[in-house]
Parts: C-alpha cells; sequence; structure tokens
C-alpha cells in the first residue's frame, strides 16, 4: 500500500490532475492486477449476505416502494431487481435493490476513521455488469475495487466528526468499480469519481433524531449516482475538480478545512485488492457496534439471575459507539418505546435491555411495537447508559486487528450493590471472534432469513448460481437474483401513487 498526503490546494497552485485522489483512485480502478481467490471468495460470500438481508426486508414499505419505482422503468438489456421478474434501467434497479439491502441493516461493514457498510458498492455494480452484458470474473474485478475503495477511504477520511453522512465515500467506491468492470480509461473513471462525490455529499441528520426511512434510500441514491455519473463520464462529461482538494472543494469546506491533511492508503501498482478480507458482516439485524454487546448480554444473564433486581447498568465503550448509539448522542428518541425501526436500530440501550431479557436477536421481532413497549423492557431499557473509555476509543481506532475493537465493558449494578462486570471486545461471528462467519455461516443466514419469502427449490438455485460466481459467462450474471411468489410480494404495504 501507498500512503498518499491529501490537502487543499488554492486554485492558483500548480496541482497537476495527477496529484488528484480523484486521479489516484482512478488508477487503481484501472490497474490490471489479478484478483486473489480469497477476494473472490469473500465477494460471493457478501453476494449471498446481500441477497439474505434483500429477502427478509423484501415486504417493508421502503423496499416495496423502491421496487415500484424501478418497476416504472423498464428497460432491455438492464437489470434485475429482486423479487420480481423483467430487467429495468441499470439505476433504478441499483437503487431497488440498494434499498432491499440496507433497509434492516443487516449485512456487511467496515469501521476506523469513519465507517461504512461496503457491500452498498454490490447494487450498483451487479445492475451495470447485468446491464451491459459482462461476465462473472468481470463483475468481481469491478466489486474487489468497490471494497478495495471504500475501505481506503473509510480507513483515512472520517466524516461523521463533520456531521457528513459516510455515503459520501459510496458514491466514489461504486463509480470506481463500475469503472474496473467497464475496462474504462483512467480519466473517464477520474470524471465519474468527481461527480459521484460532488453528488452524493450531505448531512448526517438521516441517523440522527427521528431517524425515518432515508437510512436505508442513502446508500441507495449514491449508488444510482454512481451509475448516472459513470454514464456521463462516458458522454465526455467532466466534474468539479479537484473535487477533494478544491479551494472549494469537499475538505476545504465540509470536512476539516483548509490546513487539514489526510493520508490516504491505496494499492500501488500490480497490487492485489485485498480490502474486502478486513470487513466483517452481521450475524444479528442492529448496528454493528451493537453486534459485541449483544453476544456480551446473552453471555451476562445467566449470572444475573432477575432482571428486577438491576439498579443501573453501564456500557463503557468507544467514543463512536456513545456519540451515536449511546447517550452520548442526546438524542431522547432513544429511549422512546414509540420510536422507528430506524432509531431503536441505533439505541444500544434498547438493543442491550432486549438482548438481556430474550437472550437472542431476531430482526423483526426484537423491533416490534409490542416488544419496545412492554413495561418491563422501557424500565430495564432507562436504566442503562454508557459512557466514553480512552481506551476502548484507542483500540476502536487500532490498525493492529489483534487490538482493533468495536464492543464494550459493561458494569452492571444490582439493588443489593452487587456490581457484575464482563467485558467483549469483537462480536462472536467477527473473522477473529468466537464463531466466525464462513460460507457455510453465510448459507445458513441466507436460508433464515429467506424461510417463508423464497420457495426452497429458488433458494437453490440462487445460491448454486452465486457460487459459480466467477465462471458465470457473459450474460449469465442475470441469475443473481431471486423470484418470489405474488403472495408474497401481497403482504407489502400498500402505498399512495407517487409520479412514475
Amino acid at each position: 500500500m501507498k500512503t498518499h498526503l491529501v490537502r487543499t490546494h488554492r486554485s492558483a497552485e500548480d496541482f497537476p490532475r495527477e496529484e488528484h485522489l480523484a486521479w489516484k483512485i482512478a488508477e487503481v480502478a484501472t490497474d490490471p492486477a489479478p484478483v486473489p481467490a480469497e477476494t473472490a471468495e469473500m465477494i460471493v460470500n457478501r453476494i449471498i449476505d446481500n441477497a439474505a438481508v434483500a429477502a427478509a426486508s423484501l415486504t417493508r414499505r421502503p423496499v416495496s416502494n423502491a421496487r415500484a419505482q424501478a418497476r416504472s422503468h423498464p428497460y432491455s438489456p438492464g437489470a434485475t431487481v429482486f423479487g420480481i421478474d423483467g430487467t429495468f434501467s441499470p439505476e433504478w434497479a441499483a437503487w431497488a435493490n440498494g434499498v432491499a439491502v440496507r433497509e434492516l441493516d443487516f449485512h456487511d461493514t467496515f469501521l476506523a476513521a469513519e465507517y461504512s457498510h461496503p457491500g452498498d458498492n454490490i447494487p450498483p455494480i451487479l445492475a451495470v455488469a447485468q446491464h451491459t452484458g459482462l461476465s462473472g470474473a468481470d463483475l468481481i474485478r469491478g466489486l474487489a475495487t468497490g471494497y478495495e475503495i471504500q475501505v481506503d477511504l473509510v480507513r483515512a477520511i472520517c466524516l461523521h466528526e463533520h456531521k457528513i453522512d459516510h455515503v459520501a465515500h459510496l458514491g466514489p467506491s461504486a463509480a470506481a468499480g463500475i469503472g474496473t468492470l467497464l475496462g474504462l480509461g483512467t480519466d473517464t473513471v477520474y470524471q465519474a469519481i468527481g461527480q459521484a462525490l460532488h453528488t452524493t455529499t450531505a448531512t448526517r441528520q438521516s441517523r440522527k433524531g427521528e431517524i425515518s426511512s432515508w437510512k436505508a434510500y442513502a446508500p441507495a441514491f449514491a449508488g444510482k449516482m454512481a451509475v448516472e455519473a459513470v454514464d456521463r463520464a462516458l458522454r465526455g462529461e467532466g466534474a468539479p475538480s479537484p473535487i477533494w482538494e478544491g479551494e472549494d472543494g469537499v475538505i476545504a469546506w465540509l470536512l476539516g478545512g483548509p490546513n487539514a491533511e489526510y493520508q490516504v492508503p491505496l494499492p500501488g501498482p500490480g497490487e492485489a485488492k485485498r480490502a474486502i478480507l478486513d470487513t466483517y458482516t452481521k450475524e444479528h439485524s442492529a448496528e454493528y457496534q451493537s453486534q459485541a454487546l449483544i453476544d456480551l448480554a446473552r453471555r451476562m444473564r445467566g449470572r444475573i439471575g432477575g432482571l428486577d433486581q438491576i439498579a443501573s447498568i453501564v456500557l463503557h465503550t468507544s467514543h463512536h459507539t456513545h456519540v451515536v448509539i449511546g447517550t452520548g448522542s442526546n438524542d431522547p428518541q432513544k429511549f422512546d418505546p414509540t420510536a422507528s425501526r430506524e432509531t431503536l436500530d441505533h439505541s444500544v440501550m434498547y438493543i442491550f435491555a432486549v438482548a438481556l431479557q430474550d437472550g437472542i436477536w431476531h430482526h423483526e421481532r426484537s423491533y416490534a411495537p409490542e416488544r419496545a413497549q412492554r413495561p418491563d423492557t422501557i424500565e430495564l431499557w432507562q436504566k442503562i447508559s454508557t459512557a466514553e473509555d480512552p481506551e476502548w476509543t484507542r483500540r476502536y481506532h487500532s490498525t493492529d486487528p489483534d487490538e482493533k475493537a468495536f464492543g464494550a465493558r459493561a458494569e452492571i449494578t444490582l439493588k443489593s450493590g452487587e456490581v457484575i462486570v464482563d467485558e467483549l471486545a469483537i462480536a462472536d461471528a467477527h473473522p477473529l471472534g468466537a464463531r466466525p462467519f464462513a460460507r457455510e455461516q453465510y448459507v445458513a443466514k441466507f436460508r433464515t432469513l429467506a424461510e417463508g419469502v423464497i420457495a426452497p427449490d429458488e433458494q437453490d438455485r440462487f445460491l448454486a448460481a452465486a457460487a459459480r460466481t466467477p465462471e458465470l459467462q457473459a450474460g449469465e450474471l442475470g441469475q443473481l437474483t431471486f423470484a418470489v411468489s405474488d403472495d408474497v410480494l401481497a403482504r407489502a404495504p400498500k402505498s399512495p401513487k407517487g409520479l412514475f
């Protein structure tokens, strides 16, 4: 890996295009380095993972509405949309599938200076691959780039510190991945990256306060914008530049300011793209920083006895967990029993309370209104708070995989005065955890979430096609979707008609 210094430059400075971060990313995208076998294997796992969570969310209102929008844009050759027959304009297929993948916040994650769900790269890159009739090998190359650029940007550039939503790293990574997929030239990819960043930079209010369905729509919008950016760049249209480093660019006015410097690592010429191997998926349908805490609650509940004997619980954790999903956010909605699923998903206090009571976590039942409004849950929930611990913050940002941690230390004080303490650094399903996910676990997750949604023979067909992704020939990528019956789609709530 080569580290690049990225900072603001005045318009009058001599700052050649080849030094722009967008150009350096485009060079990575156009580098013909082969994809390692282990990278390809993990990409297949994440294709299965995305389909699993899409199946579980298929009948939810935001997903149904996004699918209805895509359905209004049929196109040939086009791309597929989860759950329905036909092909659709690729940017709208990317949109619908992106919402389905993100709706339950249940797919892969990478946390560093910023946080991300790198699997959000799959819907737009796959949609373009299907539309253009490319092969599985082409798709693997494109997705390796999407993951690589997403992870490298997340390692280096913090967005949430400046209240910018993390999908600002997704627009550029998806555009770069599409550039690799299509074998585009460096200049074309450079322009697409700039356009994608410019159109996908927005505030974090989508993940603050009363969190709405836009939390799922925001990454899908970034993927859609990446597809459109590539289309315009192919037609010869340019982008604001230098998009990150310009005097009125992203760094100067949206991030650290004119004097900020960032150290961005990128693969050197000929270096393999392996960043996906540093990412991790979720066993539980909750914000990633909750994964280890759900496992910790399950482990501690047997030591407590009656939960009504709890006086207070303090979760000592990282700055990020404390201020984003903990009491450091100062969001009263995180204690609201009538809050949306999206808000409860971002309340570690609620999640720890339910995990203590139930000993399990379910992607639907654990968020049901009747579950959130149980009096004993509300009572326990109100007793839980978070506190930032500098050591957990240091470990959160550590680059040493053996030290990096996303968990917490729980101190449970009983009414008797007894204090029960335990901690867990990483989730059980993490690559270094007690029960790391491999292909078997990804398939099991798919089977579980697809039950009652996708017929068993269709499950078998999809899993067989996904396993063969690297060998799929040109025009065969349409197999990487799934169909469901009309009865399943009829479960979706009815919505008012829109413009399309």
